[in-house]
């Protein structure tokens, strides 16, 4: 699979469900973290990991590393639902070592970023959106070229792969109250990489 591609709710109610209670445990194992860019700035979303590797971004700048920023321990391992999806979407023979999980609360957005911490391009990056709806936008793969603006709700799961594996993009803000899947509110964003040399 290559290029920009939406599968529409590809996770049912249930699957979003269980994903979420399956995050609730690993919250609870590797705490959520608010990062801060290396001039300092705290980022609008609090995060954590799972996987081999996680990606934290300090004054020390982005990186992935293997352990929880605060608590010291490794990362909780990727729920084999995540696993399966790349498998089938990104690939079968090369699992995922890290996770990304995103929790937008009110207010919080992403600006226009690429993903360029991971030491391979060659695999795609794969998002599953749980929660209220967010408006997403993709670019290319240069700054400042035309974008366009997708939503992403929940159960949706995305892919940057082939030529828009370097595309730009972002989150400009969360609908709020577009789903009752989390408690208090809020939109959770999950997304798999092959972070460290295969």
């Amino acid at each position: 699979m290559t290029g920009f591609q939406l599968l529409p709710g590809r996770l049912d109610r249930q699957a979003q469900s269980d994903l979420v209670a399956a995050l609730d445990k690993i919250i609870v194992a590797a705490p959520l973290f608010t990062p801060v860019t290396p001039g300092g700035q705290p980022f609008s979303v609090r995060m954590t990991n799972c996987g081999r590797l996680g990606w934290v971004s300090d004054r020390a700048g982005y990186r992935y590393q293997a352990h929880h920023p605060v608590t010291g321990l490794a990362w909780p391992a990727i729920p084999k639902a995540l696993l399966a999806l790349w498998a089938e979407y990104v690939d079968s023979q090369v699992p995922p070592d890290a996770c990304l999980i995103n929790l937008y609360g009110q207010g919080a957005r992403m600006g226009l970023h690429q993903d360029r911490d991971e030491a391979d391009f060659r695999f795609g990056v794969l998002s599953v959106s749980l929660g209220d709806t967010a408006v997403f936008r993709i670019g290319g793969t240069k700054r400042g070229g035309k974008t366009r603006s997708v939503r992403l709700s929940s159960g949706d799961v995305c892919i940057l792969a082939g030529e828009d594996r370097l595309a730009f993009h972002g989150i400009d803000r969360v609908i709020s109250d577009s789903s009752q899947l989390i408690s208090g509110g809020g939109r959770i964003n999950l997304t798999l990489r092959k972070a460290g040399a295969p």
